[in-house]
């Protein structure tokens, strides 16, 4: 099921989460709000909160698994599936470098931005408190035929509402990760275009941005299937070239005792 939620009347949306459940009420599923605002005319989709219906249940529980330890999360991952995916292919590095710093993982597969600014709104990160919230996103936006632009500005409004809610957080904006199998695959320029742009939101304050897409490719350009088997999703040596890419940007918020 493909809905563009946020123009569907709300009792639409109220049944879908109920079709697809087997709740008895949305209460059960999500705190439903009394009505649901339509895209502006003119407004970018990629910068306007949508909700994907089939996955409030799992926001509405990260957002209580998150509310339980809100006082020991001191980082934050978030973004799509390859954020998401620290929880699968990912584990042990994820245990290994970050479960004692207090890391939470928001990420959900799938999720472009419009989604992720969706899940701000719904009070993700409400009273938490991050030293440093490190976001990856926009990937899905072009798998989406977005444009390049489109994902950029989205982008953009993640970053400005991720600022807006955690002012004394640091942002560690990561550049999309490279995709498709060979160097002239027609994501690989599209990246290059939205990382270009991204780059310059950096401050040298609360926004840091990194860019090391490269770590991940070959001599000649290609993804080599023993790091990303699908030519997008790290496995388990990819997120080990993840984590030590950022480790210094960790390391900076978070020294060793």
């Amino acid at each position: 099921m493909n809905l563009r939620f946020s123009r569907l009347p709300l009792a639409v949306l109220a049944a879908s989460v109920l079709a697809l459940t087997g709740a008895a009420s949305a209460q059960e599923v999500w705190p439903m709000p009394k009505t649901l605002p339509v895209v502006p005319q003119g407004t970018t989709l990629s910068t306007f909160p949508a909700p994907r219906v089939e996955w409030l249940t799992r926001v509405s529980g990260n957002n209580a698994k998150a509310a339980q330890v809100k006082d020991s999360i001191n980082l934050i991952f978030d973004g799509d599936s390859i954020t998401d995916g620290w929880q699968r292919g990912g584990l042990e590095i994820w245990a290994q470098r970050y479960g004692k710093l207090g890391a939470f993982d928001f990420g959900i597969s799938g999720d472009r931005t419009e989604h992720l600014l969706w899940r701000l709104s719904s009070g993700q990160v409400d009273n938490l408190k991050p030293k440093l919230v490190a976001i990856m996103i926009g990937t899905n936006n072009l798998g989406n035929n977005q444009s390049v632009e489109d994902t950029v500005a989205g982008v953009k409004a993640v970053v400005a509402d991720y600022r807006k809610r955690l002012p004394d957080a640091v942002i560690l904006l990561q550049g999309v990760f490279p995709r498709g199998a060979t160097p002239d695959n027609p994501f690989r320029a599209k990246i290059k275009a939205v990382n270009q742009e991204i780059a310059k939101l950096a401050d040298g304050d609360k926004v840091i941005y990194v860019d090391f897409g490269d770590k991940f490719l070959e001599p000649d350009g290609s993804l080599s299937p023993k790091i990303m088997p699908d030519a997008l999703h790290p496995n388990a040596a990819g997120y080990q070239i993840w984590a030590d890419a950022i480790q210094p940007i960790i390391d900076k918020y978070f020294p060793a005792k």
